[in-house]
């Protein structure tokens, strides 16, 4: 790899750290410098007048020692989230609602009710809780396949958690991205609707008012140079799958090969590392009695598919990995060397710490 393709990845994982954290509920506030592109063809006004009372502000409240030694709850941040049922459900981020001890959310017209927490999950950066009483609106999850590059998107949220209802308009810039260093941010829509710290876990909706992403993180301008517009959203698919096991459990059951994995592996990369594929997650290490391990794969091998689904830049090993259960037998196509072979893994339960 050339030394101006490892600057650009030394510069990409180093903004995703700082992504993460000024995003996060209860991260210091850093502004986004971007210039939000035009709604299109989009009627925005309508769009926002018919979804913004389902859109509200989650305060996450910690405990901290306060005078004399006694705890008190405090807001440790805030994120956005939208409702997404008559019953008072509300999806939002799990970094939003991260080590809270109390929650409460803000509703368009100001007023605050206290919330409970129904279910988080950390692989996919969402949560969902739930309040009580009657809600203004609810929103409808869209269908994020159907998504296309150029199309018109609003993001609506509470940046910096006191710019509540701030709508930003922008385009949907690509589709599929997979977040560098991070590899359960995978499948993101990029856009360039401008979000800040506090949009966390806020709405990305189209031009008939449905939720297609979830914001979720950006890349500052003072970060990544020049470059200004990334910020990602988690995919409405991908949103009401993981809500749905929430909402029903409580928790999210993801199958687990027990690999360290990188991926996707790319022309540049096979040169780096002398590889015969040119797609597919290269395996840099297994854990000992791991499914991966009893299946015979090895550090160096590439995956290439996993049930029969090919494995590249718009597909990647944790996506394709949603698509089964713990449990289940699944085949997975290797490259070792010049050699094309093929293995079954039985697939575990990801275990609360590792991958």
């Amino acid at each position: 790899m050339t030394n101006s393709m490892n600057r650009r990845w030394r510069t990409l994982i180093a903004a995703f750290a700082v992504a993460v954290a000024v995003l996060g509920a209860a991260a210091p506030s850093l502004a986004q410098d971007a210039t939000p592109a035009t709604a299109g063809s989009m009627d925005a006004a309508a769009v926002v007048e018919d979804v913004r009372a389902a859109v509200v502000t989650v305060i996450n409240e910690q405990q901290v020692q306060g005078v004399a030694g006694q705890d008190a709850l405090v807001p440790a941040g805030s994120g956005t989230g939208f409702v997404v049922d008559e019953s008072g459900l509300i999806v939002t981020n799990e970094h939003v609602v991260r080590d809270g001890e109390r929650f409460a959310v803000l509703f368009v017209d100001g007023e605050e009710r206290p919330a409970t927490l129904v279910g988080a999950d950390p692989v996919s950066d969402l949560a969902v809780i739930q309040v009580d009483g009657e809600v203004p609106a609810t929103l409808t999850l869209g269908d994020s396949t159907a998504l296309r590059v150029g199309e018109p998107v609003l993001a609506i949220g509470s940046p910096l958690g006191t710019f509540t209802s701030t709508v930003t308009a922008g385009i949907v810039s690509a589709l599929g991205r997979n977040f560098p260093g991070a590899p359960t941010y995978t499948n993101l829509i990029q856009h360039d609707a401008a979000i800040n710290p506090g949009n966390s876990g806020g709405p990305l909706v189209d031009a008939a008012g449905e939720v297609v992403g979830v914001n979720t993180l950006g890349i500052p301008a003072t970060q990544a140079g020049p470059v200004q517009g990334l910020f990602f959203a988690i995919p409405s698919n991908t949103v009401r799958r993981i809500t749905d096991q929430l909402i029903e459990d409580g928790e999210v059951s993801y199958p687990y090969m027990g690999i360290g994995i990188l991926e996707p592996v790319t022309q540049e990369v096979a040169a780096q590392y002398d590889l015969e594929a040119e797609r597919g997650a290269l395996v840099t290490d297994v854990a000992s009695g791991s499914p991966a391990d009893e299946a015979g794969i090895a550090a160096g091998d590439v995956i290439l598919s996993i049930g029969g689904q090919e494995l590249g830049v718009d597909n990647s090993l944790t996506e394709a990995l949603f698509a089964h259960e713990p449990g289940e037998t699944v085949t997975v196509q290797l490259q070792r060397g010049s050699e094309q072979i093929e293995t079954e893994v039985v697939l575990g339960e990801r275990p609360e710490v590792g991958a």
